[in-house]
């Protein structure tokens, strides 16, 4: 083969030999770095190394978080392959068919300055390829993020479930995607937005799919109602404008006039609708499903996934920051975290009920998905360990073409008459066959089932598996009868035989439904000072986004009808008159643990700034990378310019750069000694470092700390960094400013990061 531009190779031998590819440093793999090993700077030509010994080039091989979907056949049967094996290979450019290809870079013309010819068949395969790579988005969940893990059962719920994938010590490979409702493929992680935690179980007796939100209960109560919370959520549809976010009219035009909306508008608002990681975010179910033993008895329940890391949450600010500077923050710390080992996890837990005729608890109706049941009520027991341990080997493939349905249940686990679970069940299938071309979507790698298969379904676009026979219908016998059907001792799939009401048709719901605030009004009275702060001022903000004078004034209507303090509060940042109820408020019992503050949880997976520079204290640097190491948290050096720093030894890679460093990337930031000014702090180059120079330290090192101390972040440091701190306004002493003698002294940071954030630095108003 020869090359085809020699002066470009020439000068691309010369430039290998003055560069050889970097070897990796001594902190190993770098999380989100795209390859496992870096590539030389001259482009490989030839299949073949042209030195001696003669090596064949092969592709890097994947990293070791990557993993591809198992490798079943399309009816669930193992291949036996290795699920490297379902990628192309091969040493040479071909087309899909197979044919090698001499050259890729030029269409087939009638000499070189001719016209294209109509035969390049080349071109218009790989032109049609391209111009039909995208598939249609999913109308809601567009932006998503996802991951491969297991589910390890504890046995616990043996006794109310023949469900075989929660008998004790099974383990069941799973997908579990992540995403946000309202935006786009393209729109920010970190907007004000229910999420959804949707996990596909492939057990082996066929996938079982809990699609649930990171929010316990729903905007409405009938899924006919479905389309017209998301065509009000969605941006306006004169101008598509705004983009993933509800603080705009007809959101809450929508939700102030259909007020069963409230106790999930009241949950989005709070700092649940902007998680810290989906590591760090509550899962549920929202339904109210059935448990099925072997005898047929029944047992009402919901379904919890708990966090090991705790419930936390971004600051507002810090949102906003990042949907700018890192829109792709939650699903970066999700894959950079399981690159690293540090494998999120949840417990699977349950709350159970009698399932008794009217089908209610404590007076809570549990077919109505816009209520909860307070875990003081009904204790959620745990009966199962997700770890997501592999991400993605190819987001198209996994994370977009995944397709999960509130309909895949498997014996054990049945639906109720919930009338929102009724329509997902009947919506979910349409949504795939537009999304993924046809019927066949279940046969797409990432959703087959790992339960052998035979469905007697034919053909279809899209159609993988090559089926024999000559009877795919029942009853037959030309086929032998086959296939038969399972009797409950063969593990088939039986509906509960519950009794169906009789009555007229009707389009109503019962009188249970109409009570659209009491839990509301449970879930504020549950939030501690400083939450009930923060959702004051999400709804100040949303509202303030609205032209509409009216949908505020309805709006704060209805937050009169769940605390008088909440309404007045709002209504004093629209500069508006706090309107009253003339309906007594709801006596109801707080739940505390609704709340997110007052416990201390792992620091798994932290990410810690460490700020020197090349003329600081290098040792005790790398004494506090190493305590972070050991602590299990990500450690990041920060300096004036990127690069390494002490190259004698242990070299310290920089990570980020005053220039490129934000706060809210950290959960804690680490000062060794003041680092001087870089070169680059100057408003021309740099806007963060526009104001006049500071009497100590870089302006953007100072921009970096007065953000933290403001957002709450646990600070440490040594070496003079007590300057620093009182520069922006952090003095040494108050809650969470750690002055030490050296890195010794960093167990006591770890301590607060335990709670998220230094909550005594928010102090609750007088």
């Amino acid at each position: 083969m020869t090359e085809k531009n020699p002066a470009k190779a020439a000068t691309d031998k010369i430039a290998d030999a003055m560069h050889p590819a970097p070897a990796e440093g001594p902190e190993g793999g770098v999380p989100g770095k795209p390859a496992p090993a870096s590539p030389r700077i001259a482009e490989p030509v030839e299949p073949v190394e042209p030195v001696e010994p003669v090596e064949p080039v092969e592709p890097l091989p994947p990293k070791a978080d990557r993993s591809a979907p198992e490798t079943v056949g399309p009816t669930g049967r193992p291949t036996g392959a290795d699920r490297a094996e379902t990628a192309q290979s091969g040493a040479h450019l071909t087309t899909a068919q197979g044919v090698r290809q001499r050259d890729t870079d030029h269409s087939l013309k009638a000499g070189p300055r001719g016209p294209v010819l109509l035969q390049d068949h080349h071109l218009r395969e790989k032109l049609m390829h391209f111009d039909h790579e995208r598939i249609p988005e999913r109308v809601v969940h567009a932006r998503g993020a996802a991951a491969h893990g297991v589910f390890r059962s504890y046995g616990t719920a043996q006794k109310i479930t023949k469900a075989a994938f929660l008998a004790p010590d099974v383990e069941t490979p799973v997908f579990v995607r992540f995403s946000t409702v309202l935006g786009s493929r393209g729109s920010a992680d970190t907007v004000r937005d229910t999420r959804g935690f949707a996990t596909k179980f492939y057990t082996e007796e066929g996938v079982y799919d809990l699609v649930g939100n990171n929010i316990p209960v729903f905007f409405i109560q009938d899924a006919v109602k479905f389309p017209d919370i998301i065509h009000a959520g969605k941006p306006h549809p004169d101008r598509e404008i705004p983009q993933a976010q509800s603080a705009h009219d007809t959101f809450w035009d929508f939700v102030s006039l259909h007020t069963e909306a409230t106790h999930h508008t009241l949950w989005n608002m709070s700092d649940r609708g902007i998680p810290r990681s989906y590591r760090m975010m509550e899962g549920f179910g929202v339904h109210t499903f059935r448990l099925v033993d072997a005898q047929g008895v029944s047992t009402l329940v919901k379904f919890h996934w708990k966090p090991r890391l705790g419930v936390h949450s971004l600051m507002w600010e810090e949102a906003q920051i990042l949907a700018g500077t890192d829109p792709d923050f939650h699903r970066r710390d999700l894959y950079d975290a399981i690159e690293s080992g540090a494998f999120p996890e949840w417990e699977l837990g349950i709350q159970t009920f009698p399932d008794t005729e009217d089908q209610t608890f404590e007076g809570i109706d549990l077919l109505d998905p816009t209520k909860l049941v307070p875990e003081e009520l009904a204790p959620v027991k745990t009966v199962g360990l997700l770890t997501l341990n592999a991400n993605p080997s190819n987001f198209f493939a996994e994370v977009e073409q995944v397709a999960f349905h509130t309909g895949h249940l498997v014996p054990g686990i049945d639906a109720t008459d919930d009338p929102l679970l009724a329509g997902r069940n009947f919506s979910y299938l349409d949504t795939q066959i537009t999304r993924l071309g046809g019927p066949n979507f279940a046969q797409l790698p990432i959703n087959r089932t790992h339960a052998p298969v035979d469905d007697m379904q034919r053909d279809g676009m899209h159609q993988t598996a090559v089926h024999s026979g000559t009877a795919p219908y029942k009853p037959n016998s030309l086929d032998g009868g086959c296939p038969f059907f399972a009797g409950t001792d063969a593990g088939a799939f039986i509906e509960v035989p519950v009794e169906v009401p009789a009555g007229p048709k009707v389009r109503e719901a019962p009188a249970s439904f109409s009570d659209h605030y009491s839990q509301a009004r449970l879930f504020w009275l549950s939030m501690s000072p400083v939450e009930r702060e923060h959702i004051i001022a999400a709804y100040t903000f949303e509202l303030g986004k609205c032209h509409e004078q009216a949908v505020k004034e309805r709006t704060l209507a209805v937050l009169a009808g769940i605390d008088s303090e909440l309404c007045a509060q709002v209504a004093a940042g629209l500069g508006l008159p706090a309107p009253t109820t003339t309906e007594p408020l709801a006596d109801v019992r707080p739940s505390p643990a609704l709340s997110q503050i007052g416990r201390s949880w792992p620091v798994d997976g932290r990410v810690v700034g460490i700020v020197t520079d090349p003329d600081g204290d290098l040792a005790a640097v790398r004494e506090a990378r190493q305590a972070v190491l050991d602590a299990g948290m990500v450690p990041l050096i920060v300096a004036p310019a990127g690069g390494v720093l002490g190259a004698d030894g242990d070299p310290l890679t920089v990570r980020r750069t005053f220039a490129t460093a934000r706060s809210v990337e950290f959960d804690a930031l680490v000062f060794a000694g003041v680092p001087g000014a870089g070169a680059d702090a100057h408003g021309a180059r740099d806007a963060k470092a526009g104001t006049p120079a500071p009497a100590v330290g870089d302006p953007r090192v100072l921009a970096l700390l007065t953000e933290a101390y403001r957002h709450g972040k646990a600070l440490a440091g040594w070496g003079g960094a007590e300057a620093l701190f009182e520069a922006a306004g952090a003095d040494a002493g108050e809650p969470g400013v750690l002055v030490m003698d050296g890195p010794q002294g960093l167990p006591r940071l770890l301590e607060l990061l335990g709670a998220h954030r230094v909550w005594d630095r928010f102090p609750a108003p007088a």
